[in-house]
């Protein structure tokens, strides 16, 4: 008797296949947040800790250096920062995850490409962290920022382009990784080192040398600095105040413009994405 065979199309990809893919992707991601109350929460501990009992407390020991000026309108913009690559990384980190629990076998064999799964994961990660930064926004009150149209603006597009950055920067270093706890260790010990150098938590006026290279090699200077030049010109500070607190970033003894600070972060990001995406490509 003849065997008879059974012949089996897989569906040809396009960029509306791949569109379609990304968007599932967003979508699960959103959904998944919107569901972890939990995580929503916790991750709002820590900056509200740093902001207003770390910052107050600092601000005593600063307040006669800086009259007029309260510190926790300084570690604002930095709170933003931590309160959205903190998100970032844990929203990549779900990659991990899925692993263990077989799903992300199923995304991969699915007739999609790879990079649609890592632009919809990056995207919904940068989603996610803006949202959960937005929180932090709306306390710009209770700290001297103004709500300014103009402001808010300018943070949240600032905060979704470091949010994407920092996404693609732990889908990167989740592509090969096999367990939670491997990641979260990685993580720890990429991040903290970066925040703490960032501006985030200290000015960057009189550095000590070495303090000051380390700050300026680190990528995420460039997406705190954005923000704090963008809070500081919409408050009224006495012009040694600013000068001490929002020096910006220099190479060379020239301070670069908001633009070029801004593209730099664009340009890694883009850079992290299609090294994230090879290594989607070579894993199982």
């Amino acid at each position: 008797m003849a065997t008879e065979v059974v012949s089996v199309s897989v569906p040809r990809t396009n960029g509306a296949h791949d569109l379609r893919a990304i968007k599932v992707v967003l979508h699960r991601e959103l959904l998944r947040f919107v569901n972890d109350r939990t995580r929503m929460v916790s991750m709002l501990i820590q900056p509200i800790l740093w902001l207003f009992v770390m910052g107050t407390g600092l601000g005593t020991l600063v307040r006669g250096s800086i009259p007029g000026v309260d510190y926790r309108t300084f570690m604002y913009p930095g709170m933003i920062s931590m309160t959205v690559i903190m998100t970032a990384m844990f929203s990549a980190g779900s990659i991990v995850w899925d692993r263990e629990f077989g799903f992300l076998r199923e995304m991969l064999v699915a007739p999609v490409s790879r990079a649609s799964i890592v632009i919809g994961k990056c995207l919904g990660g940068a989603v996610v962290a803006t949202a959960q930064g937005v929180i932090i926004l709306a306390m710009a009150g209770l700290v001297g920022v103004p709500y300014s149209p103009g402001l808010i603006v300018t943070l949240l597009a600032e905060m979704f382009l470091a949010a994407f950055t920092i996404t693609a920067f732990g889908v990167l270093l989740a592509a090969r990784m096999k367990n939670m706890q491997s990641f979260f260790g990685v993580m720890q010990m990429a991040i903290m080192p970066m925040m703490f150098l960032s501006g985030a938590m200290f000015p960057l006026a009189n550095l000590p040398s070495w303090l000051h290279v380390l700050t300026t090699v680190n990528p995420l200077t460039y997406a705190v600095d954005p923000m704090r030049q963008a809070v500081f010109g919409h408050i009224d500070i006495p012009a040694q105040a600013n000068a001490m607190l929002n020096p910006g970033v220099s190479w060379f003894g020239n301070q670069l413009p908001i633009g070029l600070e801004i593209g730099l972060v664009a340009v890694i990001g883009a850079v992290l994405l299609g090294v994230a995406v090879i290594q989607f490509r070579r894993s199982e």
